[in-house]
C-alpha cells in the first residue's frame, strides 16, 4: 500500500529518515512525521494561563515537532468533560487562543485544536447522549438528545471548528474515538435511538459524518482536519472490523485530511497507555486500515523511543506516530533523534502518576521523569550569586536530579554513590515485570552525567569528615524497610522486600506478604510472575484483545488464564481497598493481574505471631494460623538519616531521606529538582 500513500520521499536524514521526512498535505507540509497527541494538562482551566499554556507548546514546538495537537476543546456546555472544562465557543475567546498560535508558529510548528464532546462521559448533569445509558465512569445519567439537539450540536461543532480558524490554528481534531459522544453514537452498545440517528449502521456513523462534511464546507479546503476514529473499540458490543473500515473510508470521503487512531473506550478493562503495555502494541490494526485509505493514517499508543517511531513508519504500518507524554517527558525528543542524540531523550515509562493522575484529580498535569513539564514559567532556576561546592550523598532519582540541576546553575558538584551504580530505588522498581521502562530513566541519568560538570563517585561511602569540606550537603540517602513490629518478626521464613527484589533470596512456593502498597504489589507481581516473554500477541491474548477481530469491539470471547507457580497471599491491617494508595489510572490493572494470578488479597488483618509453621493472624474475629515458606515484610521504610547529624555545613534532605513513607519517584525528582535550582 506504500504506493497509495506517496505524500513525500525525500529522505535525508542519517539517523530516521522516514521519521524525519516531511508530509506533504496539499495545501501545506508537516516538516516531519511527529504529531503531539492530544492531552489535557489542567492548565486550560487556570485563571490567566495564557503565558502558561503558551510556554507549555512553544517548548514542544522549539523542540522540533510537527504539529501539535491541544487537549480537547468542548463545543458547547453539555460536551465539557466537568462543570467548569475548557471549551471554544464565543468569539470572545478567539484573542487567548491567537496568543498561543502565534507563539506556535513563531517556534516553528504547526498546531491544531481538537474538539470533544464528552457524551455521557461528562462530570456533570448536563451531559448529553444518544441514549440515556449512565456510563460507568460518571455518576450522572446523560440525557438523551433530541433531533434538534442533535443538529444543534452539529452545528456547534461547525461552529468551534470556525473559532479555531480564526484563531489561527492550522487545522482541528475531531474527536471520534476513546468512548466520547461521537463515539456513542456509532455503537449499539450506546445508541439505541429508533431514528435516523440509530438502528443500522448507516443511520449510526450519520452523525459524526454530517459532523464532518459540514465544517469541511464550512472551513474551506486549505485547512487541516484529522479525524480520531475508534479502530478497537475494547468493549462489549462495539464495532467490528468491517464497520472500522466502512466508517474509515467515509471519513475520507466527506473531508479529512489525516485520520488519527483511537484505541479503547475509557471504560474499557483492557490497559491500552500505561506501562505494561508493550512498546507499539496496536500499530497492527492502524496498518490493516492504511490498507483500505489513501489519505495519511496515525499510529499511537506507547509510542516512546525514536527508534519504535521510525520502525512503524518504515514498515508501512502508518504514515504519521502520534506522542504525547513522550513529549511531556522530553520537549526536545525531536531535535534530539534529528540530531543522532537518541540517548539524550529523557524517555516517557508510561507510569501515567503526574500526567492522567493528576488530571483526574483535578490537579495539573506534569510528569515524574521531568518536573519542568506544564510549569515551564514556574521551575526556574535561582539566580546563581557564587558557585559552591555541592556534595549530594546518594545516586537514587532525588539526589541524580538534584546534582544535574545544581551543576546546570554553574555549582560544583560531587555526587557520592556507596553502590557500583546509579539509580537507587530505580533498580528495585525496574525488575519489576511491567516497570522495565525505568531502564531507559537510568539510561537518560547516565547520559546527563556525562555531559554535566558533576563528579561522580560510585563505590564512594561519604563520610563526615568528607562532607564538612564542602560548602553544603544534599542528603538523598534513601531508606531503609520497616520492621512491621509483629512477634517473631526474627524468624528465619520472614524476609524484607529488599531481600527479594534486590538480593534475590530464595523464595518458597507457599508466600505471604505483609503491606498492600505500591510495594506489596510490586512483590507480589515480581514473585507471582512466570513468563518471562513479554511479545504483543501474548500479551494482547492475555488481555482479551481479539487480533483477528473476529468479534465486537475485538474482544475474545474468553481471556487467557494466568498461572503461577505459587500460592501467594497479601495482607493489610488497614479496612479499606487493598492497593488504595495506587494510581487512579493504572491500580485497577496491577488489581486485576493479581487476581489473575490468583493472589488472596485480604485487609483488616490482625498479625498476632510469625512461628516456624507460618502466620497466626485474626480475621472477622477468628484466629488462624496460615502455612507459609516465607513471610515478606512490605510495612513501609524509614529514611536513612545516620550521617545528618555529624555534619557542620548547611544539609538539605531530599527523597526518601525527607520523607520515607512512601517510595515516591515523582516526589523525589520533583523535590531534587527544587533544591538544585535554589541552593
Amino acid at each position: 500500500m506504500s504506493a497509495a500513500h506517496p505524500h513525500a520521499s525525500k529522505m535525508d536524514n542519517p539517523y530516521f529518515p522516514h521519521l524525519f521526512t516531511p508530509l506533504d498535505l496539499g495545501h501545506t507540509q508537516l516538516r516531519n512525521r511527529i504529531i503531539m497527541g492530544s492531552m489535557h494538562t489542567g492548565l486550560e482551566e487556570e485563571k490567566n494561563s495564557v503565558e502558561k499554556i503558551k510556554a507549555f507548546y512553544v517548548e514542544r514546538a522549539k523542540g522540533g515537532v510537527g504539529l501539535i495537537v491541544t487537549g480537547g476543546m468542548a463545543p458547547n456546555w453539555s460536551g465539557r468533560l466537568a462543570p467548569f472544562a475548557c471549551d471554544l465557543i464565543w468569539p470572545w475567546q478567539v484573542a487567548k487562543h491567537k496568543q498561543i498560535t502565534e507563539a506556535v508558529h513563531a517556534a516553528g510548528s504547526k498546531i491544531a485544536l481538537q474538539i470533544l464532546h464528552a457524551g455521557r462521559y461528562a462530570y456533570h448533569p448536563l451531559a448529553v447522549a444518544p441514549s440515556a445509558i449512565k456510563s460507568p465512569i460518571s455518576p450522572f445519567k446523560p440525557r438523551a438528545l433530541t433531533r434538534w439537539g442533535i443538529r444543534k450540536t452539529i452545528n456547534d461543532f461547525v461552529n468551534t471548528a470556525l473559532l479555531a480558524q480564526k484563531a489561527g490554528y492550522d487545522g482541528i481534531e475531531i474527536m471520534g474515538s476513546e468512548g466520547y459522544l461521537i463515539n456513542q453514537f456509532i455503537v449499539t452498545k450506546t445508541n439505541l435511538r429508533k431514528d435516523e440517528w440509530g438502528g443500522s449502521f448507516q443511520n449510526r456513523i450519520r452523525f459524526p459524518l454530517e459532523i464532518l462534511r459540514k465544517t469541511r464546507a464550512a472551513v474551506g479546503k486549505n485547512f487541516i482536519i484529522i479525524f480520531r476514529v475508534s479502530m478497537l473499540d475494547l468493549v462489549e458490543g462495539g464495532s467490528t472490523l468491517e464497520e472500522v473500515i466502512t466508517f474509515a473510508k467515509a471519513v475520507e470521503n466527506n473531508g479529512a485530511s489525516i485520520i488519527n487512531t483511537g484505541i479503547g473506550w475509557h471504560e474499557s478493562r483492557v490497559p491500552t497507555i500505561a506501562t505494561q503495555v508493550p512498546r507499539a502494541a496496536f500499530t497492527w490494526i492502524t496498518a490493516r486500515i492504511r490498507q483500505e485509505i489513501t489519505i495519511p493514517i496515525v499510529a499511537t499508543n506507547r509510542i516512546n523511543t525514536p527508534d519504535v517511531a521510525e520502525a512503524i513508519l518504515r514498515e508501512n504500518e502508518a504514515d504519521l506516530v502520534s506522542m504525547a507524554r513522550p513529549l511531556l517527558a522530553d520537549p526536545e525528543f525531536a531535535n534530539k533523534a534529528e540530531l543522532g542524540r537518541p540517548s539524550e531523550i529523557n524517555t516517557c515509562i508510561g507510569c501515567n502518576q503526574a500526567c492522567l493522575d493528576h488530571v483526574f484529580a483535578q490537579k495539573r498535569a506534569t510528569c515524574l521523569v521531568n518536573p519542568y513539564a506544564c510549569y515551564e514559567t514556574e521551575l526556574t532556576a535561582k539566580p546563581l550569586i557564587t558557585s559552591q561546592q555541592i556534595a549530594v550523598v546518594g545516586a537514587g532519582p532525588a539526589g541524580l536530579a538534584a546534582a544535574l540541576a545544581a551543576a546546570k546553575r554553574g555549582h560544583r558538584v560531587t555526587l557520592f554513590e556507596k553502590e557500583n551504580s546509579i539509580g537507587g530505588q530505580l533498580n528495585i522498581a525496574r525488575q519489576i515485570p511491567g516497570k522495565e521502562e525505568f531502564n531507559e530513566t537510568i539510561r537518560y541519568f547516565t547520559t546527563q552525567l556525562a555531559l554535566s560538570t558533576v563528579t561522580v563517585k560510585l563505590n564512594t561511602e561519604a563520610t563526615a569528615e568528607v562532607l564538612n569540606q564542602f560548602d553544603a550537603v544534599i542528603l538523598a540517602t534513601g531508606v531503609k524497610p520497616r520492621a512491621a513490629g509483629i512477634p517473631g518478626e526474627d524468624n528465619a521464613r520472614v524476609l524484607s522486600y529488599l531481600d527479594v527484589l534486590r538480593h534475590k533470596k530464595p523464595v518458597g512456593k507457599r508466600v505471604v506478604i505483609i503491606g498492600a502498597g505500591g510495594i506489596g504489589f510490586d512483590v507480589a507481581e515480581f514473585l507471582a510472575h512466570t513468563e518471562e516473554e513479554r511479545d504483543t500477541p501474548t500479551w494482547l491474548k492475555r488481555w482479551g484483545v481479539d487480533r483477528e477481530y473476529l468479534n465486537r469491539g475485538a474482544l475474545l470471547p474468553q481471556r487467557t488464564a494466568e498461572t503461577s507457580n505459587r500460592e501467594i497471599y497479601m495482607f493489610q491491617r488497614k479496612s479499606n481497598k487493598m492497593g488504595a494508595s495506587l494510581g487512579k489510572t493504572t491500580g485497577w490493572i496491577l488489581r486485576e493481574k493479581l487476581k489473575k494470578y490468583r493472589v488472596r488479597m485480604q485487609s483488616g488483618v490482625e498479625y498476632k505471631h510469625i512461628t516456624d509453621d507460618g502466620l497466626e493472624i485474626v480475621f472477622k474475629q477468628q484466629t488462624q494460623t496460615l502455612m507459609a515458606d516465607n513471610i515478606v515484610i512490605c510495612a513501609g521504610q524509614l529514611p536513612l538519616l545516620e550521617l545528618k547529624n555529624k555534619i557542620r555545613v548547611p544539609v538539605y534532605l531530599v527523597g526518601g531521606a525527607d520523607k520515607a513513607s512512601e517510595l515516591d519517584a515523582k516526589r523525589a525528582i520533583r523535590q531534587g529538582t527544587e533544591i538544585g535550582l535554589t541552593i
